[in-house]
C-alpha cells in the first residue's frame, strides 16, 4: 500500500526526494492512515483543482485496500 502511494506521489510531483510517508497504526476502527508530504511548491499538483487530484488518490487507495481486506486513509499535508 505505501508502494502504491509513494508511486502516484512521485508521478506527480518534480521534486521527488521531498516526497515522503508516516503510516500510522490502525485505529480502533482499523483504519490504517497515511500521512503524504511533498514540497511546498508540489503542494498544488498533488491537490489539483478544487481537490480532484487528492480525492483520486483517496479513492484508488481505498480499493487497494478493499483487496487486502483493510481499510485506509489519506491525509495530504
Amino acid at each position: 500500500m505505501e508502494e502504491l502511494l509513494f508511486t502516484v506521489a512521485k508521478g506527480l510531483v518534480e521534486d521527488k526526494d521531498a516526497v515522503q510517508i508516516t503510516v500510522d497504526e490502525p485505529n480502533e476502527e482499523g483504519i490504517i492512515v497515511y500521512h503524504l508530504t511533498v514540497s511546498e511548491e508540489d503542494m498544488g499538483r498533488v491537490i489539483g483543482k478544487q481537490g480532484r487530484i487528492a480525492k483520486a488518490i483517496r479513492v484508488v487507495m481505498r480499493a487497494a485496500a478493499v483487496r487486502e481486506g483493510t481499510k485506509v486513509m489519506v491525509e495530504i499535508g
